[in-house]
C-alpha cells in the first residue's frame, strides 16, 4: 500500500469502463453515465476513485443504490459499500461543465470560411484530468478497457480511441455513436472529439487506417502529415518489432490546444500549426517541427501507450524516449535535414538549465498532481532524450535496439519502471547499463570534461567535474559514469581521423594514443551530454581545422561550449567573439544558428556607440556567408540552404542593423502579403522579423490583420509572434487589450508575452503589464503555460530588475511550475552577473 496521500487505495481495481457521454456544445455542459467492472482484491467498506469538477447524481454498486461523498480538495469520490473479495460493478450518473482552461473535456472555437462561428468539444486528460470528464481511477497503473458511446448532433462527427462500430439515429435529432473496445490502457490516454469535422480519406498502413481530422475547409493542408504519419507507423512497427497496438489512427487538429500534441491511443490531438501545413508556404524548420511532433506522438503508441509508466515519476522516460525516437524517425524520413546535427539547438537549451544549482534530476519523486504537471519541461524532454542517445551511441545502435525489443516483449500491455528498461538492455548487451544510467537519471547537472594532451602528444588525459554557471547558487560536486567518444588525427593530411570510445568512471583518466595527435576533439559527434574544455592552444588548433576536419555537430559544440565557458567565467566575451569570427567561414545551418545566437548574446552586453561598432563586426562576419548563397533562392538549393539564407538575412537585418537588408525585407513582406506562394517561406519568415524590428504603426496594423486572416496555421503564428518584436512600447502594448479580452488564443498568448518580455526596448513594459494583470492572466491561461509566460525575464538583467522579479514571485508563487520558475530566476541572476562582469570590459574593445 502506497503512503502517498494522493494515491488511491488498491482495494478495488477496475478492468472495464462502459462510458456514455452526451455533450451539449451550445449549452456548455455534458451529462454521462459510466459503468465500471472491477475486482475487489481485498474486503473493504469503501470504494474510492477520482472525480473533479463533476456533479454526481446517482451511484449504484452491483445494482443497488449506495451513498457517496466527494472530497473536492483530494479530488476523490468515496462510495460506502461493504465488499468481499470478488467482482464488482459500479454505475455512476454525473454531469459537468466544459472546462475553460483547455484541460479535461473542453470547447474549442473557430471561424468557418464564411465567417460563421464554429465549436467542437475535445479532451486533454494528461496528467490527471480524466477525472474532470468522468469518475475513474485516474492513475497510470489502473489500466482498463474502455468502451465509449457518444450522443451527438446528427450533423456532427465523433472520434474516439478506437474505430466507430455503429451509429444509431434517434428521434430527437441526435445519434448514438458507438466505438470498439480499446486495448487495456490508462485513463490519461482516453480521448474523444465531437463537432463539425472533416477527415481525409484513410491511408492503409500495414492494415491500420490513418486519417487526418480537422475543422472544415483545411483538407488542402493534410498531405504532408499523412505522408509523415504513414512513414512513422511503418518505421516504429519495424523498429520495435511489434505491430501497432490499436485498430486505427486519427491525427486530429484542434484550434485551441494547450500542449503541442497528445498521444491518446488512436485519437492523437495536435495544435493546428503542428499538423496542418502547406509545404510550399512553410519553412524547413516548420515542416521539421510538424514531422517531429507527429513522429513523437506515434512513438508513444508503443512507448507510453502499449508500455506505460507505473507512476508519474516515470513520465520522463515516456517523453524522453519519444523525443529520441522522433529524431531517429525524422532522420530516416528526411535524411537531408540532418536531424541529429540540428538536435544541438534543443540540447543547448537543456544545458542552460542543467548548468544551474536549481536544476533537478531527470527522474524525481512525484507526489501530487501538481508535481506531475511540473515534469513537462526541457529536462524531461531534451536532456532525457540526450542521455538516451548517449546510451545508444555508447552501446551501438543494433545492441540498443535489441534491448528495446526485449523490453517491449516483456512489458506489452503492462506498466513498467525506469529500471525495467535498463535491465532489458543490460540483459542484451552485458553492459553495466543500470549503474551507468542511474548516475545520469537520479542526479541533476552534467560533467565538464577537460582535455589535456601530453607534451609528446601521444596520450590524452580526460578530467571530469560538475559544470556550473557563475552568478547563480553554487553547484554541489557530483560524479558520473560518463561514456565518451573522441576523434583525433595526426598531422598527415591524408590520414583518416580515428574515433575511440572510453567509459570515464574516475575523475581523471589517461588514454594512450597510437600515434602523435595533431588535433583531438572530445565528445565526437556530440554523442554525450557534457561540455568540453580545451587548452587555448588546442582550441585554436580545432578552430583552424574545424571546417575541413570536424563534423558539423563538433563545430557547433566548439561555439556552444565556449559560450557556456563565458557564463561560467572561464572565458572572456572578447575571446568568445574571436572564436565566432574564426568559425564564421562555416557553411552549415546548425553551426550558423549557434554563431548567430552567440552574436546576439554579446549584443545584449552593449549599448550606444560600442553597440554600433559591434554591429559592423557582425556585418563583416555574416556578409561573406550571405554573399556565398545569395539573397535569391535557387532551384538547386536544398532545404537547409534555404533555411540558412533566412537565418543570415534575419541576423544581417536585426543584429547588424543593415539598412539595405531592412529595405529589402520590407519589400519582401509586402510581396508576401500579396502573393505568399511566390515568396520563399524561409526568406519571408526572416523578412517578417527584420521588418518588425524597425516597424511602425502601419506595419503593426498590417501584421495584426495578417495574423487574423492567415491562410495557414504557420502564417498565423509567424505574424502574431512578429508583433512581439516591434521596437516601440506604444505599438507592442496595443495587443494587451486583445489578450485580456481573449481575442488572442490562450494557447498562443502566454508564449507571445514570453517573447515580448525578451524585446530589448519593450521587455520591461511587457513585464509590468504581466505583473499588473497577474490574476487575470492566471485565470485566463492554461495553468501549465504560466511559467512559460514569464520565461523571458531571464533577459531583464539590471540589478533592480533582478530584485523586482524576486520580490514579485515571493508573493506570487507558481506551484505547478515552482522548479522551472526557480531556474528562470537563477538564469536571470546568471545573466545579471555576466553583464556586470563583462559589459564594460567587452565595450572597451569597440572604443
Amino acid at each position: 500500500m502506497s503512503t502517498n496521500p494522493y494515491r488511491l487505495p488498491r482495494t478495488v481495481v477496475p478492468s472495464h469502463y462502459a462510458l456514455r457521454l452526451t455533450p451539449d456544445l451550445d449549452g456548455g455542459t455534458f451529462t454521462g453515465r459510466v459503468v465500471v467492472t472491477a475486482e475487489a482484491v481485498e474486503a473493504t467498506d469503501h470504494i474510492v476513485l477520482n472525480v473533479d469538477e463533476l456533479d454526481i447524481h446517482a451511484v449504484s454498486v452491483n445494482g443497488r443504490d449506495h451513498t457517496w461523498s466527494v472530497d473536492a480538495e483530494s479530488e476523490r469520490l468515496s462510495i460506502e459499500a461493504a465488499l468481499d473479495v470478488g467482482p464488482v460493478e459500479i454505475a455512476i450518473d454525473f454531469s459537468g461543465r466544459f472546462n475553460d482552461q483547455l484541460v479535461g473535456f473542453y470547447l474549442s472555437r473557430f471561424t468557418l470560411a464564411d465567417g460563421a462561428p464554429g465549436v467542437l468539444a475535445t479532451t486533454q486528460f494528461e496528467a490527471t484530468h480524466a477525472r474532470k470528464c468522468f469518475p475513474c481511477w485516474d492513475e497510470p497503473d489502473f489500466k482498463a478497457v474502455f468502451v465509449i458511446e457518444l450522443v451527438v448532433h446528427a450533423g456532427h462527427q465523433a472520434i474516439a480511441n478506437s474505430a466507430e462500430v455503429e451509429r444509431e439515429p434517434r428521434d430527437d435529432g441526435t445519434e448514438v455513436v458507438r466505438f470498439a473496445p480499446t486495448i487495456i490502457m490508462s485513463t490519461y490516454l482516453v480521448a474523444f472529439v465531437v463537432g463539425p469535422l472533416e477527415m481525409s480519406e484513410p491511408v492503409d498502413v500495414n492494415g491500420t487506417p490513418l486519417r487526418i481530422v480537422h475543422v472544415p475547409g483545411k483538407s488542402h493542408l493534410t498531405a504532408f502529415s499523412l505522408e509523415s504519419g504513414a512513414f512513422a507507423l511503418r518505421y516504429f512497427a519495424d523498429y520495435f518489432d511489434v505491430p501497432y497496438p490499436g485498430d486505427k489512427v486519427d491525427l486530429i487538429a484542434i484550434p485551441d490546444f494547450a500542449f503541442g500534441a497528445m498521444e491518446n491511443l488512436g485519437c492523437i490531438t495536435f495544435r493546428e500549426t503542428l499538423l496542418l501545413v502547406d509545404p510550399n508556404q512553410s519553412t524547413q524548420a516548420e515542416l521539421q517541427r510538424v514531422a517531429d511532433v507527429i513522429h513523437h506522438e506515434l512513438a508513444h503508441m508503443w512507448f507510453g501507450d502499449l508500455v506505460t509508466m507505473r507512476w508519474w515519476n516515470g513520465l520522463w522516460l515516456n517523453e524522453a524516449f519519444a523525443t529520441f525516437m522522433e529524431m531517429k524517425c525524422t532522420d530516416a524520413f528526411r535524411p537531408e535535414w540532418q536531424r541529429w546535427v540540428d538536435f544541438g539547438i534543443s540540447r543547448s537549451e537543456a544545458f542552460e538549465v542543467d548548468s544551474l544549482a536549481s536544476t533537478r534530476p531527470i527522474e524525481f519523486e512525484v507526489v501530487s498532481p501538481t508535481d506531475a504537471e511540473g515534469m513537462f519541461d526541457i529536462l524531461t524532454y531534451e536532456k532525457g532524450a540526450a542521455v538516451v542517445r548517449m546510451l545508444e551511441q555508447h552501446l551501438g545502435e543494433a545492441a540498443f535496439q535489441a534491448g528495446i525489443r526485449r523490453y517491449m516483449r516483456q512489458h506489452a500491455f503492462r506498466n513498467a519502471e525506469t529500471t525495467d528498461l535498463w535491465d532489458a538492455i543490460e540483459a542484451e548487451t552485458a553492459e553495466p547499463v543500470r549503474r551507468l544510467m542511474d548516475s545520469w537519471i537520479f542526479q541533476g547537472g552534467y560533467p565538464l570534461v577537460t582535455v589535456t594532451i601530453a607534451p609528446d602528444r601521444r596520450s590524452v588525459t580526460f578530467s571530469q567535474e560538475r559544470f556550473g554557471f557563475v552568478g547563480g547558487d553554487a553547484v554541489e560536486p557530483r560524479d558520473w559514469v560518463t561514456p565518451l567518444r573522441f576523434r583525433w588525427a595526426t598531422a598527415d593530411p591524408n590520414a583518416e581521423p580515428r574515433t575511440e570510445k572510453v567509459l570515464l568512471e574516475a575523475k581523471t583518466q589517461t588514454i594512450a594514443l597510437e600515434g602523435t595527435a595533431d588535433w583531438l576533439v572530445a565528445n565526437a559527434e556530440g554523442a554525450s551530454f557534457l561540455r568540453v574544455a580545451y587548452s587555448e592552444a588546442l582550441l585554436d588548433r580545432l578552430a583552424d581545422v574545424a571546417l575541413e576536419r570536424l563534423l558539423p555537430s563538433e563545430r557547433y559544440a566548439l561555439a556552444d561550449d565556449a559560450w557556456a565557458a563565458v557564463q561560467a567565467d572561464r572565458m572572456t566575451a572578447g575571446s568568445f567573439l574571436t572564436l565566432l569570427e574564426t568559425l564564421s567561414v562555416d557553411d552549415d545551418r546548425s553551426v550558423w544558428q549557434r554563431l548567430i545566437s552567440g552574436f546576439s548574446s554579446l549584443d545584449r552586453l552593449l549599448e550606444g556607440t560600442a553597440r554600433e561598432t559591434f554591429q559592423a563586426v557582425v556585418h563583416d562576419a555574416i556578409a561573406p556567408a550571405l554573399a556565398g548563397i545569395g539573397l535569391t533562392p535557387l532551384p538547386v538549393d536544398d532545404d537547409r540552404t534555404r533555411q540558412l539564407r533566412g537565418d543570415l538575412i534575419r541576423a544581417m537585418g536585426v543584429l547588424a542593423d543593415n539598412r539595405e537588408i531592412q529595405e529589402e525585407a520590407q519589400r519582401t513582406v509586402a510581396e508576401g502579403r500579396r502573393n505568399p506562394e511566390l515568396v520563399d517561406a524561409a526568406v519571408l519568415a526572416a523578412a517578417l522579423s527584420v521588418a518588425s524590428s524597425i516597424g511602425d504603426q502601419a506595419d503593426f496594423d498590417d501584421f495584426l490583420a495578417a495574423s487574423r486572416q492567415a491562410g495557414t496555421p504557420q502564417e498565423e503564428v509567424r505574424y502574431l509572434m512578429a508583433l512581439a518584436e516591434f521596437p516601440d512600447v506604444d505599438l507592442v502594448s496595443q495587443l494587451f487589450p486583445a489578450i485580456l479580452a481573449n481575442e488572442v488564443r490562450t494557447q498562443n498568448a502566454p508564449f507571445w508575452l514570453g517573447r515580448a518580455i525578451t524585446n530589448r526596448t519593450c521587455g520591461a513594459a511587457v513585464w509590468e503589464f504581466v505583473k499588473d494583470h497577474w490574476q487575470e492572466l492566471n485565470e485566463l491561461f492554461p495553468t501549465g503555460s504560466i511559467v512559460r509566460m514569464v520565461s523571458g525575464i531571464t533577459t531583464l538583467t539590471e540589478a533592480d530588475q533582478v530584485g523586482d522579479t524576486a520580490a514579485f514571485f515571493a508573493d506570487h508563487p507558481v506551484p505547478q511550475g515552482a522548479t522551472t520558475l526557480g531556474q528562470i530566476l537563477e538564469r536571470q541572476r546568471v545573466g545579471a552577473a555576466l553583464k556586470a562582469r563583462e559589459a564594460v570590459r567587452f565595450a572597451r574593445l569597440f572604443e
